[in-house]
């Protein structure tokens, strides 16, 4: 059975909890490997790009390559092996108008989640009216302490190990600092 997009988009917005989306569960991220694990590693091999051709099969594509990733492999280089394709479809649903022509609030976050994740300052600058203007205050502060993060450091610290990246001293001092992590 092909799993398709409204597959993914009632999994997440559905069948999880928000409280479930950005917890580390062990569990949960077995259900979503057994899953999505084929899906999102077609989704980053370019294969799903037919979904970036309309509103609702691109956000289940945005899920696809930003957020499962990230419970899939964590703390490894794959998890982020999505964010650029992510990015450029966030982007891209913005300039097409998706994003604003959403009328739930937790859609338009993982629109914009992508820009969240970015390590360009550009893109992290431009992306704070837009979570003040699509999401609640909770997480427009989630995004600029993401951009403060970036601001600081040109980067974010705690990628480093799984991207294989040093860690200055200031940095090291920064991950261990409470919620540093995010």
């Amino acid at each position: 059975m092909e799993i398709n997009a409204e597959a993914v988009l009632n999994f997440w917005f559905n069948d999880t909890p928000p409280s479930q989306w950005f917890r580390k569960d062990p569990d949960f991220d077995a259900l979503l490997r057994e899953r999505f694990l084929g899906l999102t590693r077609q989704a980053i091999a370019g294969e799903l790009g037919r979904w970036s051709e309309t509103p609702q099969d691109g956000l289940a594509l945005v899920l696809l390559l930003d957020q499962f990733p990230r419970q899939l492999w964590r703390e490894s280089a794959m998890a982020f092996a999505g964010d650029g394709q992510a990015l450029a479809l966030s982007q891209q649903a913005l300039q097409w108008g998706w994003v604003k022509a959403e009328p739930e609030q937790p859609r338009r976050q993982f629109w914009l989640m992508p820009l969240m994740h970015s390590e360009d300052l550009a893109v992290q600058e431009a992306s704070l009216p837009l979570f003040r203007q699509f999401v609640d205050t909770r997480t427009a502060d989630f995004a600029l302490r993401h951009r403060d993060v970036i601001a600081q450091f040109g980067r974010f610290p705690h990628r480093n190990a799984a991207l294989g990246r040093v860690s200055s001293a200031e940095e090291l001092a920064f991950l261990q600092t409470p919620g540093s992590g995010f």
